[in-house]
């Protein structure tokens, strides 16, 4: 039976020029160490705005934020544990909160989408798409 997570993307500008992308340390095994998506693993009593937003606060402090579904990752090898089905969510931090790190994540920080640490899982692909679906949407 597959697990289902949900990733939440968060994009911050600095100033008016720089896009940013909050990411996490991981602090457990697989991937310990190297940098993620905030997300977890959806509870059966939640849903999966519930879940991502629940995930968000845990690791890294941040609430409130408007998210919108991107879409759902399902290569069977994405996750080394088992099989992991996740559906990612995209959204702006538009001030420059204080951010906590806690719960899974040991670190946590904003970074240039131009200069990513190696990523844990297929996160990098799936900050790819929300930042296409981003742009798209500020084009409009």
């Amino acid at each position: 039976m597959p697990a289902v997570t949900a990733d939440a993307v968060i994009f911050n500008l600095k100033g008016e020029e720089k896009l940013r992308i909050l990411l996490i340390q991981r602090k457990n095994e697989p991937f310990k160490g190297q940098w993620a998506l905030p997300g977890g693993f959806l509870d059966m009593n939640e849903t999966l705005e519930e879940c991502v937003a629940r995930e968000l606060k845990e690791e890294t402090g941040l609430k409130g934020i408007k998210l919108y579904q991107l879409e759902a990752f399902s290569q069977p090898n994405r996750d080394p544990r088992h099989r992991t089905i996740t559906i990612a969510f995209w959204g702006f931090c538009k001030n420059n909160p204080k951010l906590i790190a806690s719960s899974d994540a040991q670190n946590v920080g904003w970074f240039d989408l131009n200069q990513l640490p190696e990523m844990a899982f297929d996160h990098e692909e799936i900050i790819k798409k929300a930042l296409k679906r981003a742009l798209e949407i500020m084009a409009e």
